[in-house]
C-alpha cells in the first residue's frame, strides 16, 4: 500500500458522503481524481487487502440481532458443514480457524428470536453443536495507516 491507499482507508473509515457525487468529494479531500480513487478501491478489494467495503449497520438499533458462534467440526466433515453453514443468509462472515472450536461465524437476524432459529437449523442440518456468544459489551477498533 502506497500512501493515497492508506489516506484512502483512513478516509473511507470515518464515514461516507450523502451527496450526488459521493466519491468524487472524497477524492477531492485526499487531493486525487474520482476516477484514481475509484481505481484504487477496486484494486484494494482485488488484491484482497480489502475484503469488504460498504456500509455497517448496527442491527440492534434496528431491531436485529447479532453474535458470534463457533463449532467444532472434525476435519473429514469441515467442507460439508462450512457449506451447510454459509448457505443460510444470516450468515454474515464465516472463518476457519486452528483450534478445538475450528468453524466461528457472525449471525445477523432481522429479530432476536431469529439467532436461536438459525442455530437450531445449523444444528439440525449438521448434525454439531453450535456454541453461542452474544456480546455482552460492544467496542469500537478503527484501523488507521500513517499517510
Amino acid at each position: 500500500m502506497d500512501s493515497l491507499d492508506r489516506a484512502i482507508v483512513n478516509r473511507l473509515q470515518g464515514g461516507f458522503p450523502v451527496s450526488q457525487r459521493p466519491y468524487a468529494e472524497v477524492a477531492a479531500e485526499i487531493g486525487t481524481s474520482e476516477d484514481e480513487l475509484l481505481a484504487r478501491i477496486d484494486a484494494l478489494l482485488e488484491s484482497g487487502i480489502l475484503t469488504r467495503f460498504g456500509p455497517m449497520y448496527h442491527a440492534e438499533r434496528m431491531g436485529g440481532a447479532l453474535t458470534l458462534a463457533a463449532m467444532q467440526v472434525p476435519a473429514h466433515d469441515f467442507e460439508r458443514v462450512a457449506a451447510l453453514v454459509n448457505a443460510h443468509p444470516e450468515v454474515a462472515h464465516n472463518y476457519a480457524r486452528e483450534h478445538d472450536f475450528n468453524i466461528w461465524f457472525v449471525l445477523a437476524t432481522e429479530t432476536p428470536k431469529g439467532i436461536d432459529a438459525v442455530i437450531a437449523a445449523i444444528e439440525r442440518e449438521t448434525g454439531y453443536r453450535v456454541y453461542n456468544m452474544p456480546k455482552l459489551e460492544e467496542f469500537f477498533v478503527g484501523l488507521r495507516f500513517e499517510a
